[in-house]
């Protein structure tokens, strides 16, 4: 690893971009500016492949994964005729393996690339800007254009005593040699939700407390099912509540939390904090090169990628803008060719799918109801049960809804949301829809394949105008 990630090829006196950051963003502004003909110098501090790789996505889904596993052999019931039984066994078997997994694909996505592109120098060091351009170890670097892909870690919320506790973090939990009996999971988003659920199916007793209520940034629909899935597995939730402070002994951690205006004690073994994600902007000397950021540290930019200094842009979880890794990539690639090609693209996230891996998946695109009202919308909804799905029906599975916004007067989609088992491989098609204009009647009129998850799309457009539940098998 170390002699794939030294110096390499291209170390000229001069650069046409520097990019800081060897993660995702990182690489994709790394290698769109090669394949544009530039000379690149690549800066990398730490573990090459950032957080996607090492730390998120990869890691936390195949985890998530496994625990599905557990969770349908004991669910087979579900089936007239069938009884399953399993168990976790060996926690550090599965660690290792995912380990093995994220070594293979850092190896394979990241460094292995590296001597693939002639023209991009691989630069190990911590970067700054100092006003006058980029140092790396206090060694200038000449670069015409800068791009700053630094990515960002878990936040830590202000919780009185929170310093005294041994906290884990989604890294750290996903680190441990040994399984918690039980487990208090600080925040109820997406990072919270997913390793909740997944601890919980790994035999942990798991209790999860937020400010709000379960992913606070889906519909209230999508929300109040799931809340009600974690329930059914036994998950215990405490939501709306005001975090009140911290502490631990040799007999755990314990949490106060301000409920309904009384003082209550929740114990654990260990504690997660699952609260967001910090940018990584400390380091930088970002006010030394008039660079401005916001409340949270994160770079402000504008829909061309540029920052407020003239020469720089930035991308991905640094940055004010969509904190998936998918759109990190999306923006460093504009990013790049902005700074070699004069601004011309626009940073476009109208018809940007999104996905909790949970278990029945949360999956969106669009606007939600109250954003749609919000930008002035006279706006119609249409609510269709898991239950109204043939392939639910089939599958012994109904957890779950689809929910679609759209403009009343043009009858023209806006947003949904899915929450179903298989609704992250739904998403997609709603996500061309909204980027193509399609109408409700439009979707509505659609062939879909019959017996898949994603026909309830094609179900609920129906919903608008008709009860599909007078239907019979393919008739819409």
């Amino acid at each position: 690893m170390a002699d794939c990630c030294a110096p390499t090829k291209s170390s000229k006196a001069s650069y046409d971009i520097a990019v800081i950051g060897a993660g995702s963003a990182g690489f994709s502004a790394a290698i769109t500016a090669a394949e544009q003909g530039a000379n690149v110098a690549l800066i990398g501090h730490g573990t090459i492949g950032g957080t996607c790789v090492n730390v998120g996505c990869v890691p936390s889904k195949t985890m998530i994964r496994a625990a599905e596993a557990l969770h349908g052999a004991r669910a087979v019931g579900r089936f007239p005729g069938l009884t399953g039984e399993t168990q976790l066994n060996d926690w550090r078997r599965l660690i290792a393996a995912k380990d093995d997994l994220v070594s293979t694909l850092r190896q394979k996505k990241y460094a292995d690339l590296l001597p693939e592109y002639n023209t991009i120098a691989y630069l190990e060091g911590e970067a700054r800007l100092n006003g006058a351009g980029v140092l790396v170890d206090d060694t200038a670097v000449a670069a015409g254009k800068t791009i700053i892909a630094t990515g960002g870690r878990p936040a830590v919320p202000p919780v009185r005593g929170i310093e005294s506790v041994r906290y884990l973090t989604s890294t750290t939990l996903l680190e441990l040699e040994e399984l918690p009996e039980s487990l208090i999971v600080l925040g109820g988003g997406y990072i919270g939700a997913e390793l909740a659920q997944m601890m919980a199916r790994m035999g942990v007793r798991v209790t999860v407390i937020c400010r709000s209520r379960l992913l606070p940034q889906v519909e209230p629909e999508i929300s109040a099912a799931l809340a009600d899935v974690f329930r059914d597995e036994e998950i215990v939730l405490h939501c709306g509540i005001a975090y009140d402070a911290c502490r631990e002994d040799e007999t755990g951690v314990t949490v106060c939390i301000k409920e309904d205006g009384r003082l209550i004690e929740l114990k654990a073994e260990r504690l997660l904090i699952a609260t967001g994600r910090t940018p990584n902007t400390d380091a930088l000397g970002l006010n030394d090169a008039g660079i401005e950021q916001d409340s949270r540290g994160a770079i402000v930019i504008d829909d061309r990628m540029r920052t407020s200094r003239s020469g720089v842009y930035a991308a991905g979880d640094v940055t004010d803008r969509d904190q998936f890794v998918y759109m990190a990539a999306y923006g460093a690639k504009i990013a790049a060719l902005n700074a070699l090609n004069g601004d011309s693209l626009a940073y476009d996230n109208s018809a940007m799918p999104w996905v909790v891996f949970s278990d029945p998946q949360v999956a969106g695109v669009g606007l939600t109801e109250a954003a749609a009202e919000a930008t002035g919308h006279a706006i119609k909804t249409s609510i269709l049960p898991l239950d109204a799905v043939p392939r639910a029906l089939a599958a012994r599975d109904t957890r779950g809804l689809i929910k679609l916004v759209a403009d009343a007067k043009t009858d023209h989609l806006l947003g949904g949301q899915v929450l179903a088992p298989e609704g992250a491989d739904s998403i997609q098609t709603l996500a061309m829809a909204l980027k193509f204009g399609m109408t409700t009647k439009a979707l509505g009129e659609t062939i879909f394949p019959y017996l898949t998850t994603v026909e309830g799309l094609k179900l609920a457009a129906q919903t608008f105008d008709k009860d599909v539940t007078k239907l019979s098998c393919c008739a819409g």
